[in-house]
């Protein structure tokens, strides 16, 4: 019997659910089974202000679902965005404990534990780490090449880890939410890191790029290099800052205002010129924020793949030419035919996050977390099953 997977993506203003189930062949994308869809209520820049609003809506969504594939959800895996979350960086060093200094599965974790000690204390207060991602290993200040340091002979390890936290209260209202609405949360993830597996192609992520979805209310950044999550950050701006730039500029209101910005030709006559400046202002805007993060991790115009756009404010159509302009990089929107799921009903990429988290469930994501394992030989595997996500 396949396994079926469910998850949950709440936005600001929507919320997207999709159920799938595991391809027959391991190297198809996973087979959606049925998508949910409601009007996010009791969240602002997706940061939750009302538990009991939050929950409804994920009700109605997860209800259409069900409906539409048949299956009774009792399990999800969720996404988590908006502005409380947050990376920070540290690096750690442990002792190799073998006699003959070979490093062990025994070392890494050790090493990791180390670097989340020298965490700032801002990195932990109010906060929970979501994911924990060795970026770098080194064996006696030798920087090891192909990831993994096992087997290689040294006195010291050392491992620069990024750690993507949450605020810890926002993680417990989203799982509250759900949970009132009847389903199990298996597990939490980073929404930018969900995208990531079906918007992105090994290529890309391998050569180097930045993945941006532009929601409701945030714009949200992930940046890849060597196959791996070096950087993520969330911006307190989004589409309806559009939406809200045209209602004041042409004083109309923002009903109107948001049909102008989907194309929608309206009675009145706006001119055209104003209309694109004022829309070309606020988009420059939000990608000159992408274009300060990339030169403050010294990334700036240094990504092959370039900028790759998703999510609901990703379909306008200078979108892609404003980020090439701003951040000087190749740019292109996310379209679901081209990664993994090439083969899915899904071709809207603002679907990203709630099919990664499908994606992520069904080879065992979830598992890369272990902050407090039971064993090293687990933390070890459950490490592995973290890397082979992000090699080529």
């Amino acid at each position: 019997m396949s396994k079926i997977v469910t998850g949950i993506d709440v936005g600001t203003h929507h919320v997207k659910v999709v159920i799938a189930e595991a391809a027959d062949d391991p190297r198809q994308p996973p087979r959606i089974l049925g998508t949910g869809y409601a009007e996010s209520r009791g969240l602002k820049q997706g940061y939750i202000v009302s538990v009991q609003e939050v929950s409804r809506s994920i009700g109605a969504a997860v209800a259409q679902a069900s409906k539409a594939a048949r299956v009774k959800v009792k399990r999800a895996y969720l996404g988590l965005g908006g502005v409380g979350l947050d990376e920070a960086f540290a690096r750690g060093d442990a002792m190799v404990e073998r006699g003959n200094s070979e490093v062990t599965d025994r070392d890494i974790p050790h090493a990791i534990a180390a670097s989340e000690k020298t965490l700032a204390p801002s990195a932990h207060l109010n906060r929970k780490i979501i994911h924990t991602i060795p970026l770098q290993f080194s064996v006696d200040g030798v920087r090891v090449l192909g990831g993994s340091p096992m087997g290689m002979k040294g006195v010291r390890i050392s491992v620069e880890t990024l750690f993507i936290t949450c605020l810890e209260r926002h993680v417990s209202d989203l799982v509250a939410a759900t949970e009132d609405a009847g389903i199990e949360v298996e597990d939490v993830v980073a929404s930018p890191i969900a995208a990531s597996f079906v918007a992105l192609t090994k290529m890309q992520k391998r050569v180097g790029c930045v993945l941006a979805n532009i929601g409701a209310e945030t714009l949200s950044i992930v940046v890849f290099e060597d196959s791996r999550p070096i950087s993520i950050k969330i911006f307190p701006v989004g589409a309806s800052a559009i939406t809200h730039d045209l209602a004041l500029g042409l004083r109309i209101p923002p009903e109107d205002a948001e049909q102008l910005k989907q194309g929608a030709v309206l009675g009145a006559q706006f001119p055209k010129k104003k209309v694109d400046d004022l829309v070309s202002r606020r988009v420059s805007d939000m990608f000159k924020l992408v274009e300060a993060h990339l030169k403050k991790i010294g990334k700036d115009e240094l990504l092959p793949a370039g900028i790759i756009l998703t999510g609901g404010g990703s379909s306008l159509q200078t979108m892609a030419d404003l980020a090439k302009a701003v951040l000087r990089l190749p740019s292109r929107t996310a379209s679901l035919t081209d990664s993994a799921a090439a083969k899915t009903q899904l071709k809207d990429g603002s679907w990203a996050v709630a099919y990664g988290l499908t994606v992520w469930g069904l080879t065992q994501g979830g598992d890369m977390e272990v902050h407090e394992p039971s064993g090293f030989g687990d933390f070890i595997k459950n490490l592995w099953r973290w890397f082979k996500k992000f090699l080529p």
